[in-house]
């Protein structure tokens, strides 16, 4: 027999809320408590942060879950301390010691090091991760004694550099990235590329995608305290705010009609108005009717292909049918 229905529990809230995420808390642990706090039917998160580290974590709401894949496709931002002289098993300052090196570089090593770490790189991830290995978590392996070998992975850093010395245990650095680049990663590679081991002592993220750190609500602002009334769903950002700093391309009624069915357009009548940030090979732009959000189109081949599209209530991007009787996809 099929399962009853059941109505979801909570509140049907969408929209996004902009954490400020203090150290010593889950990413999972602070969707949970906004979750219960807000009496909400769906929460998520875009964009995981060590429990050691703080600043900007999104939380989704409802039909804002469905926009996180491009959030955490948008740019970081962080800046994190390295402590040299020892390697960590988690690669921060949480970890057990594995090595100790006496060595520590001077200002010009490290600056001479950093432009092999900028632009398009293969990065291995820390042990204590959530990359799967076998269909296990790489971190429930290490927990257990097992430490598992990690294949590099392609990363993207578009800036990586030291903004000061405190002493010459440390160095802190600012990092601008895309999707998928461990900190904890390029604070040990780093380390090691002058001489010596390191791990990070302390990280912060500001941005990520459209959203901001001077955005960001502490999450003691919002929970925690006796004296804190229930947060508002007044501090909700629209869905849609989500794809702010994705570029937009400006369509003619006739363009979006025929992307809304499905179809493609060949760049080549595109000429002109396509945004310069934009890549061409695989980007993605907000498709717009004049100042009308419509939904997002990705350029690849040569084409521009309509990739999630405003429903009925313009407010949840959805799937475009499959082009069909109305043209091909050409």
């Amino acid at each position: 027999m099929p399962r009853p229905y059941r109505k979801p529990k909570g509140r049907p809230l969408d929209g996004w809320l902009i954490v400020d995420k203090p150290s010593g808390i889950g990413s999972t642990d602070v969707v949970n408590k906004l979750k219960r706090a807000f009496q909400a039917q769906k929460v998520g998160h875009g964009g995981t942060l060590d429990p050691l580290a703080t600043g900007v974590l999104p939380l989704a709401f409802g039909a804002a879950t469905k926009m996180v894949p491009y959030v955490m496709d948008g740019t970081k931002t962080y800046r994190f301390t390295l402590k040299f002289g020892e390697a960590r098993d988690t690669d921060d300052a949480d970890g057990q010691v594995i090595a100790t090196s006496e060595a520590r570089p001077t200002d010009e090593a490290i600056r001479a090091a950093l432009p092999a770490f900028i632009g398009d790189i293969m990065q291995i991830p820390p042990i204590y991760s959530a990359i799967k290995v076998n269909g296990e978590r790489a971190y429930d392996l290490a927990r257990e004694g097992q430490l598992p070998e990690l294949a590099a992975r392609p990363a993207r850093v578009d800036r990586f550099e030291l903004e000061s010395r405190a002493d010459a245990d440390t160095a802190v650095f600012f990092v601008q990235s895309g999707k998928g680049v461990y900190m904890r990663s390029l604070a040990r590679d780093i380390a090691r590329a002058v001489g010596t081991v390191g791990h990070i002592a302390t990280l912060r993220r500001m941005r990520v995608g459209p959203f901001l750190e001077e955005a960001a609500i502490p999450l003691d602002k919002l929970v925690g305290m006796e004296d804190i009334p229930p947060p508002s769903p007044d501090l909700l950002l629209p869905v849609t705010t989500a794809l702010a700093d994705i570029p937009a391309l400006a369509l003619t009624e006739a363009e979006i009609a025929r992307l809304s069915f499905g179809q493609a357009i060949s760049l080549v009548e595109l000429m002109g108005r396509i945004p310069g940030d934009a890549s061409p090979d695989g980007g993605l732009v907000r498709a717009m009717a004049g100042e009308r959000l419509k939904g997002l189109a990705r350029l690849e081949s040569g084409l521009l292909r309509p990739e999630r599209w405003l429903g009925p209530g313009e407010t949840t991007l959805v799937a475009p049918p499959p082009a069909g009787a109305d043209g091909d996809t050409e």
